[in-house]
């Protein structure tokens, strides 16, 4: 695991230490090292926010999908169907957007 550097200005988390921060760009003396207790968080986190983020791109198709169903209005039944799953996609990608910010807050980002 390598060691993990955190922008006291924008919060930015780099590998190693960086010359310069590359979202705000100030220097390196603005880094601090994370302790490896929060390195590791960070690590561990790697897996389940890419498993949200994959979550809520597919919830967004769902809903784009759903639409497109919607404006067909091809019959009564379907146009329910559709308009059902695109409220429940909005509910999945808000319940994993939930998630990834209570992630964030516990420098699990």
């Amino acid at each position: 695991m390598k060691k993990l550097f955190k922008c006291t200005v924008c919060g930015y988390v780099s590998e190693g230490a960086p010359v310069k921060c590359p979202k705000c760009g100030v220097d390196e003396n603005k880094f601090e090292e994370l302790s490896s207790e929060a390195s590791e968080k960070i690590y561990r986190s790697n897996k389940s926010n890419d498993i949200h983020i994959e979550i809520i791109a597919l919830a967004e198709k769902i809903a784009f999908l759903s639409q497109e169903g919607i404006d067909d209005n091809l019959d009564p039944k379907c146009v329910s169907a559709f308009t059902q799953a695109k409220n429940e996609a909005w509910t999945i990608k808000q319940r994993s957007k939930a998630e990834l910010a209570g992630h964030m807050s516990l420098g699990k980002w």
